[in-house]
């Protein structure tokens, strides 16, 4: 029975849930899409002998807390940057043991058909929020299209090689898909991008890549990421059942990170 976490953490914080005897995994998650993929691999947990509780939790702090405190085994809401934010913060130990699933950033254009169409001083509109700004500079020096230095938050300032002379356009990432007509190329959040009607996987030139470090994970404490729990809970988290779920359920708007 999956149930719903708000403010308070419950009885158990204290106690850890991952007793040897405990046949049951005690899991945070974000209601969509992580509980929904969760839901979809319970029989392959169940055949393992174990019970799956999904607690779900409608904010990013409490699972993280609530993890290193013991209350859960796992939890499955957050991609990589923010995991290891969080740890640096807070001095939890915690890691993670397999990616899950991306919310791929794309390139989209409605001139162009591939990223090696661009011409010289064309303009290409990407967020004005840092992260997603970073993002969106790496993906495209990976694709080729620029060189940049070797710093974890990138901005225009650190793009060392720009050889097609490409003039960035920072826009407030919820407006990308209506400058789309006024650039070459804008790079695309998941999000905006299906509310604008672009699927990633089929209107992308250029999409991030499977080993992205924005790919949700499952996250666990360092203490317990070599326990039988973790290791059947990762393995049905990267199982054929929830590549297939993911793949038909989100129609590439969410690709597997496995």
């Amino acid at each position: 029975m999956t149930s719903v976490v708000g403010c308070s953490l419950g009885e158990n914080s204290s106690k850890k849930a991952d007793a040897s005897e405990d046949k049951t995994i005690v899991v945070g998650a974000s209601s969509t899409p992580h509980a929904e993929i969760l839901d979809a691999i319970k029989p392959l947990v169940e055949e393992k002998g174990y019970k799956l509780d999904v607690k779900i939790f409608d904010d990013y702090v409490l699972p993280n807390t609530a993890l290193s405190e013991g209350a859960l085994d796992a939890n499955y809401f957050q991609h990589i940057p923010y995991l290891e934010e969080t740890v640096s913060q807070k001095g939890y130990d915690l890691t993670y043991s397999v990616k899950v699933h991306l919310e791929p950033m794309g390139v989209y254009s409605n001139k162009l058909k591939s990223l090696g169409e661009l011409k010289d001083n064309s303009k290409i509109a990407i967020p004005n929020d840092p992260t997603n700004g970073s993002r969106a500079i790496q993906l495209l020096a990976d694709n080729g299209l620029i060189k940049v230095d070797n710093k974890e938050l990138l901005t225009v300032k650190d793009i060392s090689e720009n050889n097609k002379n490409i003039e960035f356009i920072e826009v407030e990432a919820a407006q990308l898909p209506s400058v789309l007509q006024d650039v070459d190329a804008a790079v695309i959040n998941t999000n905006y991008a299906l509310s604008a009607n672009l699927n990633p996987t089929e209107d992308a030139i250029a999409i991030e890549s499977s080993d992205s470090p924005y790919s949700n994970v499952l996250a666990c404490r360092e203490d317990n990421k070599e326990s039988e729990k973790i290791k059947v809970l990762s393995d049905a988290l990267t199982s054929d059942k929830a590549k297939n779920f993911i793949e038909e359920k989100y129609e590439g708007s969410i690709i597997p990170s496995f």
